[in-house]
Order: structure tokens, then sequence, then C-alpha cells
């Protein structure tokens, strides 16, 4: 009985500590379609450019040398943040723009067969890109805290292990989001993009420029996602096609927090963080893939709508 409450307690921790930057990461996308309503296949290969702009930050500029193996990848990683960011503020302007905001209103469907067709293909792009670029080798940001743990007890003749890189990672994850809702609900450029979600007509008849804020909404999801993978990258290695293996993980989390809802997509990642680390208490680790869609039905099934979203006609 103690052998299980422990290992129960262990798959717990490690769950929400993977779960948080799981949250950050669907974040991201969450704040793309919440303000954007754009379905972005290519918002995994975004986060796997977010893992080599960390990599390269922390090799080629000095910042190992400087900071050292410790330190030195949290900074790299948090400049690999506005990095992409201006990255993903470029690739909004000079392509999504064409598909979406007020420029779909002429477009069959409202823009969204052209929207899927060219995030499909700027994702092609990025991971042959990718290929060509960087290499099929893997790579991943080394830090000797990937391999040590904090020790909680012992209680009971329990103790619980927390992997240091994955604590501080969940901890800069739970600061980000922090930072994010703050600028959602607290500062001008955050109203403009609530007000750019609710309705965009009126919005623009309250002097709002829509597009511009769907640039910065744009920005801002591919900066946090960006983030989100540089943080997985302490712990897995990555190449240039890991954005698939990701991007169905964000999607999921989105949905399950309901769409739109950027707190709820939060909730959503943390959820299959949690699902996907306590299913190896019974299943093996082959299986996580398959209990955390089995739960997301089992969700769906009874909440359509997600955690935080609402059963009602948007305006």
């Amino acid at each position: 009985m103690t052998q299980f409450l422990e290992g129960f307690l262990q798959a717990l921790f490690a769950g929400l500590l993977i779960g948080a930057v799981y949250g950050l990461m669907c974040v991201g996308l969450g704040l793309i379609f919440g303000v954007m309503r754009v379905i972005n296949f290519a918002h995994g290969d975004f986060m796997m450019l977010g893992m080599y702009a960390a990599f390269y930050c922390f090799t080629a500029l000095g910042i190992q040398t400087t900071f050292g193996n410790t330190v030195g990848p949290f900074i790299s990683i948090l400049m690999a943040g506005p990095v992409l960011a201006a990255f993903g503020y470029v690739i909004h302007r000079t392509l999504i723009s064409r598909v979406s905001g007020t420029r779909t209103s002429s477009l069959e469907g409202d823009g969204h067969y052209a929207q899927l067709i060219l995030t499909l293909g700027i994702a092609l792009i990025l991971q042959n890109g990718g290929l060509i670029v960087f290499g099929s080798v893997l790579a991943s940001i080394r830090t000797p805290l990937s391999s040590t743990a904090w020790e909680l007890g012992p209680f009971f003749d329990i103790s619980i292990f927390l992997n240091k890189a994955r604590s501080i990672d969940a901890v800069i994850s739970l600061i980000t989001m922090t930072l994010l809702a703050l600028l959602i609900t607290r500062s001008r450029i955050g109203k403009s993009l609530r007000a750019a979600a609710d309705n965009p007509t009126a919005a623009t008849y309250m002097g709002i420029d829509v597009d511009r804020a769907h640039r910065v909404a744009f920005a801002l999801g591919t900066g946090i996602t960006a983030i989100a993978g540089g943080l997985l990258a302490t712990n897995y290695p990555f190449h240039p096609y890991v954005g698939v293996d990701y991007v169905i993980v964000m999607y999921a989390g989105v949905v399950l927090g309901g769409m739109g809802s950027i707190t709820g997509a939060f909730w959503g990642g943390m959820t299959i963080g949690l699902v996907q680390q306590m299913s190896t208490i019974i299943l093996p680790t082959q299986l996580q893939n398959a209990a955390i869609f089995v739960v997301f039905l089992l969700i769906i099934f009874f909440r359509p709508q997600g955690f935080f979203g609402r059963m009602v006609e948007r305006t």
C-alpha cells in the first residue's frame, strides 16, 4: 500500500509539473484561436523553431559561456520568446493577414478554407526547411538540473522526488501565464484584443484596428509557445518534426479548456499532463496517448463546451 501511494504521489507531482508546461503550450494556440478564429496547423512547428532558437541562443550567442549550464538555458529560453514573437508578427503580416481579419468578408467560407491550406503549407515548409537547416540529429538544451531532483519528505516513510529542471519549468510557465493574464485584463492592448475577439465589427466602429490586434495576438501566441517549447527542450530531445507530436496535445488542451478561453486552455493542458503521467501507474508508457484521448472523449461527452466554454452562439 505504501509503495502504491508513493507511486501515485510521484506520478501526481510529475503530472502537475509537465502539465504546467503543456498548459502554457496550449495557451499560445488558444490565444490565437480565441482572438482570430484561425485554426493554425503550423503552431507545433513554431514551437519547434522556439526550441531551436533557445538552443542556438544558448550555444552560439555565448549564453552558455556567460551564465553557465545551470542558469544559461533558462535565459536562452526566455530570449527565444521575443525572437519567435517577431517571426510570428512577420508571418502574420505577410501571409496570415491575407486570409484573416477584415479581408475574409470577400473570401469563400469566411477565409477558413484558405486558412487551413495556408497554415498547412507553412507547416510543411517549416518542417522540411528545418530539416535542411538544422539536420536530422536530435538536439537538446543540456542542463545538470535535468538529472537531479529535490526530495520532499520523508512523510510516513514516503518521499517524493521533484526533477529540478521540470520544477523550474513549471514555475516559469506559471509566471508567464500570470503576466499574460495581466496583459489581457489590465492593459490597453489586452482590451483591444478582447474587443476584437468578441465583436470585430463593433471593435472597428470603436476605432480599434482589428487587423493590428490580430497581428499582436498571433505574435504573442507564437512567442508564448516558443517559451513552452524551450522549457520542454530541457528534458526532451527534439528534431525538425517534433511539432507534429505536440500539436495534437495543443488542440486537445484547447478543446478541453473551451474554445476561446485562455484560462481554459491552460487547465486543459494541465489535465493532459496529469492524465499522461497518472496513466503510467496502470498502463505501459506506449499507451499514454491512448489514455489521454480516452479521458478527452469522456470529458467532451459529458461537457461538450469544455471546462470554461460557454454554449452560446457567438455574435
